[in-house]
């Protein structure tokens, strides 16, 4: 799969495709579900299949901190777009110069001189170009006088309600790992390269293996039972701390994983993390002592939740639908306010 970031990196050899456009965060059932849409145009027109994003996406953008915490990395993105049977990603900044474009500009910038799209396979709700004038009519407009066909994306619902990225943000906060890996069609997982920190862990009788996060809002936060998967295949119990480490005075969000019964050197490696049960939000404790006896707690509760589990496939992994008893009052920590997602998040989260 090819990834071309820019219009200026488009070459003759990318045009001639069938396309689609959104942010496609997390690529869930709802997004396979176009990716399926457009495969079957690919094939029949004999042509690639070219996905356009977004970096950042047009929310950050406008909204910075404000926007809905992100699922996905581009990274993980370009990853399972690639499992999905994507030919090319076309990644445009977002910035000044592309949000000034008319509807037209874009249609006829990106997708014509472009991509040289032959099909394309949209929301009808998507609007698009500085003067909102971008939309399903428009595209269908342009399609008819340039030759290439235009069609709104099948809806796709899991029990009477449409799969999206806000359903699965919200099914996170609220630790209900199973229902979200039923709406992404895998479990959700972080990932990331391990780094040296400070090395506070050690100190307190629980070294971690470190992993920086983007410094925006975060779909997870809190202490979360989780399995840890090394870049040999190797998986491993432990238990995970995702945020802002209050205690210490962190400014920088990190996964923090300790892994049970291991220890060798990571440092250097990548590492894939599976939270399978929420324990408890994130807490500012007043000194290090009582931080060590809570650590210990959630060690042992974490213990007691992954034990009988099995970790060696997807299928197995033990994927709360609720957290864990005890949490403690007040530390129920949503990385957003779902009740304020709403629906008009829900209308383009693509």
């Amino acid at each position: 799969m090819r990834v071309i970031r820019g219009l200026h990196n488009l070459q003759a050899s990318h045009r001639g495709c069938v396309a689609t456009i959104g942010n496609f965060d997390g690529v869930h059932r709802g997004h396979q579900a176009i990716l399926q849409q457009c495969r079957e145009h690919a094939a029949r027109l004999g042509v690639p299949l070219a996905v356009v994003v977004f970096e950042p996406q047009p929310r950050e953008y406008f909204a910075g901190d404000q926007a809905p915490p992100r699922l996905t990395r581009l990274r993980e993105k370009v990853r399972l777009l690639r499992r999905h049977g994507v030919d090319q990603v076309l990644c445009l900044p977002f910035n000044e110069a592309l949000r000034s474009l008319t509807g037209r500009e874009f249609i006829d910038r990106v997708l014509l001189a472009g991509l040289g799209v032959r099909h394309l396979v949209v929301g009808d709700d998507f609007r698009f170009g500085c003067d909102r004038q971008g939309d399903f009519a428009l595209l269908e407009t342009v399609g008819q006088a340039c030759g290439f066909g235009v069609e709104h994306t099948r809806s796709f619902e899991i029990e009477n309600e449409r799969v999206s990225s806000t359903r699965v943000r919200t099914l996170l906060a609220s630790g209900n790992f199973c229902a979200a890996a039923r709406l992404l069609g895998r479990p959700y997982t972080l990932d990331g390269r391990i780094v040296r920190d400070q090395q506070l862990g050690r100190t307190i009788g629980a070294p971690t293996a470190n992993l920086p996060l983007l410094p925006r809002p975060l779909a997870l936060r809190g202490v979360f039972a989780v399995v840890a998967e090394r870049e040999n295949g190797e998986r491993y119990r432990g238990v995970a701390n995702v945020g802002f480490r209050p205690t210490v005075g962190s400014t920088r969000p990190m996964l923090e994983v300790h892994l049970f019964d291991f220890s060798d050197d990571l440092y250097g490696q990548r590492m894939t993390v599976y939270p399978c049960a929420r324990l408890r939000g994130e807490v500012k404790f007043d000194d290090f002592a009582a931080l060590k006896e809570q650590i210990a707690r959630d060690q042992a509760s974490a213990r007691r939740y992954l034990a009988a589990a099995a970790i060696d496939d997807d299928s197995a992994l033990p994927l709360a639908s609720a957290p864990l008893g005890g949490e403690a009052a007040g530390s129920h920590s949503p990385p957003f306010d779902s009740s304020s997602a709403g629906s008009a998040a829900d209308a383009n989260d693509g």
